[in-house]
C-alpha cells in the first residue's frame, strides 16, 4: 500500500491529523520519541508513506530506507548516543512486538543494552 491507511496512527501523524513534536522531519520521514521507552533514548523513525512492515518493502523503496537510516544517524547524534552505540530494529508482526502496522525503525540507546533474541 502506498497511500495513507485511514485507521493508521502513524499515517494520521504524517498528514498532521494528530499533532507531533518531531525530533527530525522531512518530506519522507519523521522521528518521534516512543511513548513507552525501553531505554533512556527510544526514538521511532517513521516513513510518511504507509508501508505495513518490512515484508512489504520492494526494491523501489531503497531510497526511502536510505532516508530512514540517515534520519536515525542524525537522531543518534542529537541524542548523544552515536559515539557509545545504539540499537536499530524493525519489528515485523505481532510475535516480534509490532503494535502499529506501519513500518518504523526503533533507535534505542543511552544505556548498556543486553543481547536480543
Amino acid at each position: 500500500m502506498s497511500g495513507p491507511a485511514a485507521d493508521c496512527l502513524f499515517c494520521k501523524m504524517a498528514c498532521g491529523e494528530i499533532p507531533i513534536d518531531p525530533l527530525v522531519e522531512n518530506t519522507h520521514v519523521f522521528a518521534i520519541r516512543d511513548i513507552n521507552p525501553r531505554a533512556p533514548v527510544h526514538v521511532l523513525i517513521i516513513p510518511r508513506r504507509h508501508i505495513p512492515d518490512a515484508n512489504a518493502l520492494r526494491p523501489a523503496d531503497a531510497p526511502l530506507l536510505g532516508e530512514v537510516f540517515t534520519a536515525a544517524a542524525t537522531v543518534a547524534g542529537m541524542e548523544g548516543v552515536a559515539a557509545d552505540g545504539y540499537r536499530l530494529a524493525f519489528n515485523v508482526g505481532e510475535a516480534a512486538g509490532m503494535t502499529i502496522p506501519h513500518l518504523h525503525l526503533h533507535l534505542v540507546g543511552g544505556r548498556r543494552l543486553a543481547a536480543e533474541g
